[in-house]
Formats: structure tokens, sequence, C-alpha cells
């Protein structure tokens, strides 16, 4: 018969249930695994079954000595860890998001506000536009295989008895705001500045002719040039894609303090 102490099934669950945190945490954060779309008990299932599958091969898994200090340690080390990686990829969506808000105020469509059913909250129309050709890519392109790839290897490079965040990683969770804001206006410069030559077109022909009601002729001529350049500016939108992408795995890469996953 099968015997087994409780000191041995003790150290079983503990080496489940550490690598759980993080798969968890970071499941709960990623993009589109993470969204309100997906209900947490689905979420929770997909983190058990990653556990489940890559539990067997994860190296240095710790002695636990019960419920002790350093056991809480190391479960605050792996929630830190997993959320850390799920919130930089989030603000790769998020980029995307803030892009589309700075080119629909300027042609006009600030207003025009829908619910994003994946946060929760309302955005511009355009902005969920891009979200939805974000999403559909990070799919198609096996984005979520990816990062679960990038998550189990995380564990070679942080193993559970090493799974702090250095102060590099913490710097660069710091710096991401920097990226997002960069890379967004990076995003929306070509249309915002085609917009706003036509804005300052109108301006001018108002100043030297102010009989003439240019404005009333020039907010849907500005719109209708917005949705043009946008619809134009999708040819690239691919490469960017790219790039964004591969500055958000260097992110995560400074973040477990290594060169390169």
């Amino acid at each position: 018969m099968f015997s087994a102490s409780f000191l041995e099934i003790e150290q079983w669950a503990a080496e489940f249930l550490l690598p759980f945190f993080r798969v968890a945490s970071f499941f709960m954060v990623v993009p589109v695994i993470g969204t309100r779309m997906v209900p947490a008990r689905i979420r929770m299932g997909l983190a058990l079954a990653v556990t489940t599958v890559i539990v067997p091969v994860l190296p240095n898994l710790p002695q636990v000595n019960g419920l002790s200090m350093q056991t809480y340690i190391w479960i605050a080390e792996q929630i830190l860890v997993g959320i850390s990686m799920g919130f930089l990829m989030q603000i790769l969506f998020q980029i995307y998001a803030l892009g589309g808000q700075l080119i629909a105020s300027q042609m006009g469509l600030g207003f025009a506000s829908v619910s994003d059913p994946a946060n929760g909250v309302s955005v511009v129309v355009l902005s969920q536009f891009y979200l939805m050709i974000v999403m559909m890519l990070f799919l198609a392109l096996n984005g979520h295989l990816v990062l679960i790839e990038a998550l189990v290897r995380s564990f070679y490079v942080l193993p559970v008895t090493e799974g702090v965040v250095p102060a590099s990683g913490l710097m660069a969770i710091a710096t991401s705001g920097t990226w997002l804001f960069s890379s967004a206006l990076l995003m929306s410069l070509p249309a915002v500045t085609a917009l706003l030559v036509i804005n300052f077109a109108f301006g001018i022909m108002t100043k030297a002719a102010p009989q003439l009601n240019i404005f009333a002729v020039g907010f849907p001529f500005t719109m209708l040039m917005g949705l043009l350049i946008t619809w134009v500016s999708l040819e690239g939108f691919l490469g960017q894609y790219y790039r964004f992408t591969e500055f958000a795995f260097q992110y995560i890469e400074r973040v477990l303090g290594v060169g390169g996953l």
C-alpha cells in the first residue's frame, strides 16, 4: 500500500503550491487570458493545469518548513514575479488604447466612447478598434503560447527559492510608464501631424475669409481625413506590433534580471 508521512505530504503540497502562486498571479493579470471576459474559474483551472505540467521539471524546489515566515516570503516573491510579468504585457496593449485616444481627440472622435468588455472601462471607438486588432494578432501569432513559455522559463532564471525581482527589474517596472507614453506618441504621431496640418490650413482659410463658415465644413472633413489616415496607416501596423512586442519582452527580461529568455 501507498503510505506517506505528514512531512512528505506537506513537502509535495509546497512543491506544487509555490509555483502555482506565480502561474496564477500571472494569468490573473496577463492580457486576453486575464481580462474580465475570461471567468476567474477558467483562469484558475488553466493555472492548475499549467502548474501540474511544469512542476515535475522545475529546478531547485525548496524544502518547506511548515508555515514558517520564509514560506510566506517565498509566496509573496512568486506573486510579485507573476504580476510583474503580466503587468508589462498589459502595458503593451495599453499603448494602442492611448495611441487611439490621441488620434481620436485630434480628429474629433474623442466624444465617441464605447464600453470595453475586456477591461470594464469606456474607451474611444478608435482605441477599441486598435485593441481588437492587437488581440487578434496576439492570438493569431500564438502570443499566448509564447507568454506561457516565457513564464515557464522564468522558473529557470528565477527559481522559487530565488524568486525576488532584482533592483533593475523594479526600475524597469517603474520606467515602463515612460515606454507606454513614448510608444503611444510614436504610434499616433503620423496621424496627429497630418490632422494638425489640416486644422492649420482651415485656420488660415478662416482668417483669410472670415465670412465663410469654414469650420462647418472642416469638422466632418477632418473626421473623414482622420479615418482615411487611420486606414492607410494600417499597412505598417504589423511591423509596429512586432517592435512593441520585442520591447515588451525586453522589459520582462530586465524584470527577471537576465539578458534573454
